[in-house]
């Protein structure tokens, strides 16, 4: 194996290690404020890196580079692998962060919820309701101005908390 081979194979694979960052979240290489959305992202880092170094060094075996101008051969093949890598992980990445997600619910949204009684809901204390919240069933604590059993359909009159409610039967 070639030494350029053997540097190339080294860029393509701090490309993937860029790339393993840019999926575990950090913003190391992600150059201008917070809420630019330039060309030089860790995604398009990740990409330009990995595919020059491995285009590179698949050029460079190819040609049998061993010599500065295949070497800068191979550099130039590397490039033209690279820029519409690149390109596609930039716009991969900026549609990732602009995907529509739902609001977060809030206390507010539970007020209304049907749901049941998975523990028995004392006069003076807490029991255990289920109910679905934007389609995921949720269990919180409840209370009730009545004992309420298990298995009865309660709604949901008040929100103390986040993690608590005041039900009715239903």
């Amino acid at each position: 194996m070639a030494t350029g081979t053997l540097a190339f194979l080294i860029i393509g694979g701090a490309g993937v290690g860029v790339l393993a960052l840019a999926l575990l979240g950090t913003e190391l290489l992600h150059f201008g404020g917070a809420d630019v959305d330039g060309p030089v992202s860790l995604e398009t880092v990740a990409g330009f890196a990995g595919a020059f170094g491995f285009g590179a060094a698949i050029v460079n075996e190819l040609i049998g580079g061993r010599t500065t101008g295949a070497v800068a051969s191979a550099a130039a093949g590397g490039a033209l692998a690279a820029v519409p890598v690149a390109w596609v992980a930039a716009r991969l990445g900026r549609a990732a962060r602009r995907m529509r997600t739902d609001a977060t619910p809030t206390r507010n949204d539970l007020v209304g919820a049907v749901g049941l009684v998975v523990t028995p809901v004392p006069v003076n204390g807490y029991g255990e309701v289920r109910i679905r919240l934007a389609g995921q069933p949720v269990k919180l604590n409840a209370r009730a101005d009545q004992a309420i059993a298990v298995g009865t359909r309660i709604f949901v009159v008040e929100a103390l908390s986040e993690t608590s409610v005041h039900v009715e039967p239903y």
